[in-house]
């Protein structure tokens, strides 16, 4: 009897390390996860590359959104530095709607100077993983292969790992305004956002995306 109970003891003792393992695993990973998010955000490099390329976002009947801008004006200031000699805009249009991200992102950048025959239009995309494998298919049949993204701070690790996924050498340099970092709660929202974003995209590799909160 005293052996059957020391050994139910064993196993229910080894079945609780194992939980406390696994959560502690679990904890280290999402840590050093968004550790690395808020680590590249910070980020801005300037190398030159063939292109620049910014992400999209929502626009509305060809104005862009208040995130889409913040992105725009970046890729429009990389552009002014001479960062790279052709900005990509990318993105493809809701059910009813007139316009693609990407044109929407193509007439505000002339609108801020950039050339319209220096601006690669990339109509195609819902998400970021879509987005990226179009811009990269595009990029690879002019034979360039690098690229400097504009977008969100906490944006920036998954968009360049899947832009290095799809073959691109690829490198950040995100807005520094805009929604996404107005404020500390928005700041801590878009982390954890694209934490679990890359998790799930590192697991399974699909995108997870969802519109940031202020994207209006």
């Amino acid at each position: 009897m005293s052996t059957g109970l020391g050994f139910g003891a064993t196993v229910a003792r080894w079945v609780r390390r194992t939980l406390v393992g696994v959560v502690l695993i679990g904890l280290v990973l999402v840590g050093g996860t968004a550790l690395r998010v808020w680590q590249v955000a910070r980020i801005d490099d300037y190398s030159h590359a063939d292109s620049i390329l910014v992400l999209g976002a929502a626009q509305y009947d060809g104005t862009p959104s208040s995130v889409f801008q913040a992105r725009l004006d970046q890729g429009a200031e990389l552009y002014r530095m001479g960062v790279a000699p052709l900005v990509v805009t990318v993105g493809g249009k809701q059910v009813g709607d007139e316009y693609t991200e990407a044109e929407a992102g193509r007439d505000y950048l002339v609108t801020r100077g950039v050339p319209a025959d220096r601006i690669l239009p990339v109509p195609v995309g819902s998400d970021t993983l879509q987005s990226i494998e179009a811009v990269a298919a595009a990029l690879h049949a002019r034979g360039l292969d690098s690229t400097v993204i504009s977008s969100d701070p906490w944006h920036s690790l998954r968009a360049r790992t899947m832009a290095r996924d799809a073959g691109l050498q690829a490198w950040t340099a995100p807005t520094r305004t805009g929604p996404a970092v107005y404020t500390r709660e928005s700041q801590l929202h878009g982390i954890i956002r694209e934490t679990g974003a890359l998790l799930w995209y590192q697991l399974t590799h699909f995108s997870a995306d969802f519109k940031y909160k202020g994207d209006q």
